[in-house]
């Protein structure tokens, strides 16, 4: 089998089964461990898969930056985004985290809602401006532009004094095996921070981000009260979830 054909059959792999365990597509195409994994060495150097340990998962589309982001699953985002609003409820304080899910809910919260939003996204901060009843604080820090967020010192000195009852966490992959992923360590920090900051984690999960992974972990699955995600509960990645005892919300 030529290299090419090697890495193609590797994809397919990754594209119906979810993963790939380099022991046993070894064994299955009579090839060499070294193999497989120099192959997947490949697929990961040009951002085809995530290498993980005895293989590889599939990549995350929504690594991207935030302008690139932003054209990407639009329709689920916003069904993630008007099932995530709903868990806001009346007289709550609610992290917000960035990005475009967190960006579409904060649109789509209750023109009368009263509630306060604490968020580290200048974006998401701005679309919250408009909002009539919803009380916005802005936690600080150094703004890393690939998501348009703060982040470092300053943010976690700010979120220490915030005590929320919910987090609407983003992430870029959302795995049972893998947990829940970014692609930046620092933002992953930044994350954790603010998960530990609210008596419920729920993570904004559109359906890019299913049975997906990116390099750095975020939190566990049994960190989080539930998943919003659009994809079907039939789905072989969101059985994979349910069995590894991950709350599914479904997003209509």
């Amino acid at each position: 089998m030529l290299p090419a054909q090697r890495r193609d059959e590797l994809l397919r792999v990754l594209g119906t089964e979810g993963r790939v365990v380099a022991k046993d597509v070894a064994e299955r195409l009579g090839l060499s461990e070294d193999t497989v994994r120099r192959d997947l060495r490949e697929l990961a150097a040009a951002g085809l898969c995530q290498r993980v340990y005895g293989g590889a998962l599939p990549v995350s589309p929504a690594v991207a930056d935030y302008a690139a982001r932003r054209s990407v699953a639009v329709e689920s985002k916003d069904r993630v985004a008007r099932r995530a609003a709903a868990l806001v409820r009346p007289g709550s304080t609610a992290v917000l985290d960035g990005g475009t899910t967190a960006l579409a809910v904060a649109r789509a919260l209750a023109p009368d809602l009263r509630a306060t939003v604490v968020t580290h996204s200048p974006t998401v901060a701005a679309a919250l401006a408009e909002h009539p009843t919803v009380e916005v604080l802005v936690l600080g820090g150094r703004l890393f532009k690939h998501s348009v967020v703060t982040s470092g010192a300053m943010l976690a000195e700010a979120a220490a004094g915030v005590w929320a009852d919910v987090f609407l966490l983003g992430v870029t992959g959302v795995h049972a095996e893998a947990g829940l992923t970014t692609g930046d360590a620092e933002e992953a920090a930044t994350k954790r921070t603010l998960a530990a900051r609210a008596g419920d984690t729920y993570v904004l999960a559109s359906a890019e981000k299913i049975g997906v992974a990116s390099p750095f972990r975020v939190l566990p699955l049994a960190d989080v009260t539930g998943i919003v995600t659009d994809v079907p509960a039939d789905h072989p990645a969101a059985r994979a979830l349910q069995e590894a005892g991950a709350p599914l919300l479904a997003a209509d």
